[in-house]
């Protein structure tokens, strides 16, 4: 079974500009490169999970999600960096578009995307973390199965609690969670 990094694009991975599919605004964010590169290094995958509701309400449609999707794939790539794969979900129940509008299973904090991805790649969920930078990333990777990691970077405003809403630990950036994510790893190996 293989490991995975699920990274929230938009606010987490990326710097959240809203309903953003100009491959040319696209950068990575600031302290996440350093990251990236030792978590492959340790083997896990790196998989995008991202909503992208501006399908469903009528700002885009999804064939732009290609270029966004092959923009962040040059950019590993420059850093020499791989990505492993790219879900999102267009859907939101208040879109405008039907067959768009609806509740489904794989929006966040849905953990649809993240169990789709998981059988595609054999992976562990035990074993493997969503980082993300709201309380919605945090639920979808904990109702997977997973640890979790929440961005601390103001982009989270309500800060409604559930049972499913608490991280694993919270940090200000990728760098930050890779180094802690990956002792607390390592302890818990060492505790089997």
């Amino acid at each position: 079974m293989n490991k995975a990094i699920f990274l929230d694009k938009d606010g987490t991975l990326i710097p959240d500009i809203p309903y953003n599919v100009d491959p040319e605004k696209i950068t990575l964010s600031n302290d996440a490169v350093a990251g990236l590169i030792k978590l492959q290094s340790e083997g896990y995958k790196l998989i995008i999970i991202s909503n992208q509701s501006g399908v469903a309400r009528g700002y885009f449609t999804e064939d732009k999600l290609h270029a966004v999707a092959d923009k962040i794939k040059e950019l590993f790539e420059w850093e020499g960096l791989r990505l492993d794969g790219f879900y999102y979900c267009l859907h939101h129940p208040q879109g405008k578009l039907p067959g768009y509008n609806i509740e489904c299973d794989c929006r966040k904090p849905a953990a649809g995307m993240l169990l789709r991805a998981a059988a595609d790649h054999t992976i562990s969920l035990e074993n493997s973390w969503m980082i993300g930078d709201i309380l919605n990333d945090v639920e979808a990777g904990n109702r997977a199965g997973c640890k979790t990691v929440l961005i601390d970077n103001g982009n989270e405003t309500e800060w409604v609690e559930g049972p499913c809403r608490k991280p694993t630990i919270i940090c200000e950036n990728i760098n930050e969670a890779a180094g802690r994510l990956l002792t607390i790893d390592k302890h818990e190996l060492a505790g089997l």
